[in-house]
């Protein structure tokens, strides 16, 4: 990673468009799989203020819509507008309902007016983007004083596991990579919004075997996308030493998956 004071360098993220185009792909298969988005999701949602009644609401990173249709429920009598950068996701959200628009855009330049929002709903969306100060400045942009910026991400930590198990089969780049969480730490007080909580916190899932696990990072769209990736197909010899490193790992439950999730919750003062 780069130095925690600046946005990552070019290549150290996905590059959006490979994002876009692999969640667009996972779009029909997203939610059959989506057991920690739904469940750190409904933990972000638990999180927001008890007092928030937004008139406008926006979903950033909505995906197939599922927390559009819980923000709708949440909020009845407000507007709802969703947005992603994937249009295959949208197109999959649309028919489902949940919000009042379906918006294809970029997190980092979002196309709403200043003072759209009294609440921005982002979860598990801003891993992928390369500046997020400008997530984080937008936000601030579009949210009315006294608005509300509720985000969950991923950190240094997540998918150790099978991080190190990859190291030990063949020394490549398997695994995506995230920003450490002293990085948000530190964004986020720079952001001219006032921090309202802000910490990390560890979600294990478990696995019969390395292919569940695997496959389900697949479906998700959640894969491989980084730069300097090996291409063409895994060799059979590689697969074997990554099942057998992975195996070092094994829990009562079955092989631990391990992520970092960062919540926040921000406010834009009056």
């Amino acid at each position: 990673m780069t130095d925690l004071s600046h946005p990552p360098l070019p290549g150290a993220l996905p590059d959006k468009r490979q994002v876009a185009a692999s969640f667009s792909r996972a779009a029909a298969s997203y939610d059959s799989v989506a057991q920690l988005q739904r469940d750190v999701g409904g933990e972000l949602l638990r999180r927001l203020p008890s007092s928030l009644l937004p008139g406008r609401w926006l979903d950033l990173g909505c995906g197939t819509g599922y927390f559009s249709r819980a923000l709708n429920g949440a909020f009845p009598q407000s507007q709802g507008l969703a947005l992603d950068i994937a249009e295959g996701m949208l197109h999959h959200a649309r028919p489902l309902g949940g919000a009042e628009h379906f918006i294809a855009g970029d997190a980092e330049r979002l196309p709403l007016q200043d003072g759209r929002c009294e609440l921005i709903f982002s979860s598990l969306a801003v891993q992928w983007c390369a500046d997020f100060t400008a997530v984080l400045s937008e936000a601030r942009r579009v949210l009315q004083p006294g608005g509300v910026l509720a985000f969950a991400s991923l950190c240094v930590g997540t998918l150790d596991e099978l991080r190190e198990s990859w190291r030990a089969a063949d020394g490549l780049v398997h695994v995506n990579r995230f920003r450490p969480f002293s990085a948000y730490q530190q964004m986020c007080a720079a952001s001219g919004l006032r921090v309202v909580s802000l910490e990390q916190c560890p979600h294990v899932l478990h696995y019969p075997d390395v292919r569940s696990l695997t496959h389900e990072l697949k479906a998700l769209g959640a894969h491989n996308l980084n730069p300097g990736r090996p291409g063409g197909l895994t060799g059979r010899a590689r697969i074997v030493a990554l099942v057998q490193a992975y195996e070092q790992f094994r829990q009562a439950r079955g092989l631990p998956a391990t992520y970092q999730v960062v919540y926040a919750v921000l406010e834009k003062p009056l």
